[in-house]
């Protein structure tokens, strides 16, 4: 189903590496190892990935100064693979960009099942290529673009998806869970936190860009626009 695509595993044990490189070949994916930020920064300029497994323990350039470097130009999925396992960390970690947070010791159908989520949600493509508009906010889903009082923001590929869903349903309250079911097109596999994360970073963002509210939480429902 996957066979097309490609992911990076950058993790800088060699056993785990050949671990999570083998769990996907079985799925037909392919697999590309590499052992340092550095040298997952030389793959991605060389090569073409439709997503990234990343440790954030790595010698020399660190996980969350890998995250900090692509986020700047690429908008590809990257899953976090670590052995920090502090709600603090994931927190962070998912404000920086990253899609989703897995720590160790990991199972091996769940990072099967979080990595064909990723996959197949970075292979749907809108068949709806208008703006979309609401006051001064506007999506181009073909570009994948966001302005907002005519000014762009950067937006990662999941909040990009999250207010995109907002916008094609104005004043409508989704819950967490039913956000991450309609933005990753599967069951619920993460936790409150992730939603919340993005969300927050939406807000963050939308805030640099104007005083108005767009995105408004619904006490025991969720969030919805505004």
């Amino acid at each position: 189903m996957y066979e097309d695509k490609k992911v990076l595993v950058i993790e800088d044990d060699q056993e785990i590496n050949k671990l999570l490189s083998m769990i996907l070949t079985k799925s037909g994916v392919v697999a590309v190892p590499a052992y340092s930020g550095t040298e997952g920064l030389l793959q991605l300029e060389n090569n073409t990935y439709d997503l990234i497994l990343l440790d954030l323990m790595l010698p020399g350039m660190s996980g969350e100064e890998f995250i900090s470097k692509i986020r700047e130009k690429s908008m590809i999925p990257i899953i976090v693979i670590s052995a920090k396992v502090d709600i603090e960390n994931k927190i962070e970690v998912l404000k920086m960009g990253a899609d989703d947070y897995i720590t160790k010791p990991f199972n091996q159908q769940e990072v099967l099942a979080r990595v064909e989520v990723q996959l197949r949600k970075s292979g749907v493509r809108s068949s709806q290529t208008v703006e979309k508009v609401w006051r001064g906010l506007k999506i181009n889903p073909e570009s994948q673009t966001v302005s907002l009082e005519n000014k762009e923001l950067q937006l990662t590929k999941a909040e990009f998806d999250i207010l995109s869903l907002f916008i094609s349903h104005p004043e409508r309250a989704f819950s967490k869970r039913k956000i991450y079911e309609e933005i990753w097109t599967g069951p619920y596999l993460g936790d409150d936190n992730t939603i919340s994360v993005h969300v927050s970073n939406l807000r963050k963002k939308i805030a640099k860009a104007t005083n108005e509210e767009y995105i408004k939480t619904i006490w025991g429902v969720g969030f919805m626009l505004v």
